[in-house]
């Protein structure tokens, strides 16, 4: 087991990561921007150093900086959570060149997933029922109104490279298409330095359905069971649940089986996602794999007491999975809401100061944050502040706690998605898990957020 890591993150996930160390008995090096100084996780860390100014791009994704302060402290392994340097596969195969291990899967396999247009061909010719769409990334002289009209419309336009609803649009009409690849391929290289897209089928009312997968390096793999992330904003997931209230056991089972075979089709190792869009009729497509951790990995934490992080640490360590796929037993129900510092009715980030905070608490619940009772919501990273999670007996358990927990919540001197939340979870369609990813597009234009 490893002797010491670097956490190369900030935020929640960092702390989230240090308290699974510590519980291993392990010590942490957290690295931080000259604004983090007096967070939470540089405070509880055993050690921290500093890489660099406020923007990201200069101390989180300084790659050189990372390194340097990993060769100081020396770290045996990284952990790099989610974002920043967590899909970077350069960083990964610097990592595995130096003999530093990397908490996560190699290089080669971000490469491949990473590359979402490579990954479908390959999936496809391995039997895995991928979305309808181009064959690879569409070529500026190929004729893409002829290539859309055989996927059949409407078509979304999605960067290989993408992420966070960044460089994708959706098309319903033959003339919009090329100003559509043109807006994503220009969003696509600004926001990953790759221009990149391809078409897939667009389809209007489906659920975005999640397997979250453990695979070791002595070949033992398994699936936790699926999230529902179809309550989401502009392709940006703001509330997951597990079990998913569109699923049955037949179509549980058969997803997680696909997954798993995408996972043996790669020789996928630590922790991934397989995410799929289910339609109105049941049947459901490969979307992409993730490989890291997820922002809403709480959820399958909660429902099957299974640490994620233990379990990432474990298999980057070169040890076997802690259980198998028969000792996996889902109980309960887990709702996760996202509670970013944002204009609730517009989604417009807010930060400044945070002038009062209180988490809730009481049976059930379990808030992952790193902020404290006097706080500041900086504007240079992703406005998440606070994870809330409410756990049941049942669905209409986890609900109601989540709900009272909302109501709990104390964030003051920026706004925040709470009124959001309450709103959704008050919806009657919501409380009859009858969702699909249109569901917030469709309440927001029904009537904003006070």
């Amino acid at each position: 087991m490893f002797k010491k890591i670097l956490v190369a993150n900030r935020g929640e996930i960092a702390l989230r990561i240090i308290r699974a160390c510590r519980e291993l008995g392990i010590r942490t090096v957290v690295v931080y921007s000259d604004v983090d100084a007096d967070s939470l996780p540089v405070r509880q860390a055993d050690e921290h150093i500093c890489i660099g100014p406020a923007d990201g791009t200069l101390s989180y994704r300084n790659i050189p900086n990372v390194l340097s302060a990993a060769e100081v402290t020396g770290v045996d392994a990284i952990h790099p959570g989610y974002g920043f340097l967590a899909e970077n596969a350069h960083f990964a195969e610097v990592c595995e060149s130096i003999g530093l291990t990397f908490i996560g899967p190699s290089s080669e396999h971000i490469a491949l997933l990473g590359d979402k247009s490579k990954a479908r061909q390959q999936l496809k010719q391995a039997g895995i029922p991928v979305l309808p769409g181009s064959d690879g990334e569409i070529d500026p002289d190929q004729d893409c109104q002829k290539i859309a009209k055989n996927i059949g419309y409407p078509v979304i336009v999605k960067a290989s490279s993408g992420g966070g609803g960044r460089g994708m649009r959706v098309v319903t009409k033959e003339e919009d298409l090329l100003p559509a690849v043109q807006a994503a391929q220009g969003e696509a290289e600004s926001s990953f330095g790759h221009g990149g897209v391809y078409l897939e089928r667009f389809f209007q009312d489906p659920r975005h359905i999640e397997i979250q997968v453990l695979a070791d390096h002595h070949g033992h793999i398994v699936h936790l069971n699926e999230r529902d992330c179809s309550v989401q904003r502009r392709y940006q997931k703001l509330i997951e649940e597990s079990p998913s209230p569109g699923m049955n056991d037949q179509l549980r089972k058969e997803m997680g089986r696909v997954a798993i075979q995408v996972m043996k089709s790669v020789n996928y190792h630590n922790a991934g996602t397989v995410e799929f869009l289910l339609d109105r009729d049941g049947k459901f497509y490969f979307m992409e794999v993730n490989t890291r951790i997820q922002v809403e990995h709480p959820v399958t934490e909660m429902i099957t007491g299974i640490d994620l992080i233990k379990e990432q640490i474990r298999i980057a360590a070169g040890l076997q999975l802690s259980c198998s796929q028969r000792d996996i037993r889902v109980t309960g129900h887990a709702i996760e809401c996202r509670v970013n510092a944002e204009c609730p009715d517009r989604f417009t980030p807010s930060p400044g100061i945070v002038s009062r905070y209180h988490a809730p608490g009481g049976p059930g619940i379990r808030v992952d944050s790193a902020m404290e009772t006097l706080g500041v919501v900086h504007p240079y990273y992703d406005s998440l502040v606070a994870k809330l999670i409410g756990y049941g007996r049942d669905r209409e358990e986890a609900l109601a706690r989540t709900r009272r927990a909302l109501d709990e919540f104390i964030i003051e001197g920026v706004k925040t998605t709470i009124p959001l939340h309450r709103r959704v979870l008050d919806h009657p369609d919501f409380q009859k898990g009858q969702v699909s990813t249109r569901f917030l597009d469709r309440m927001m234009t029904s009537r904003p957020v006070s």
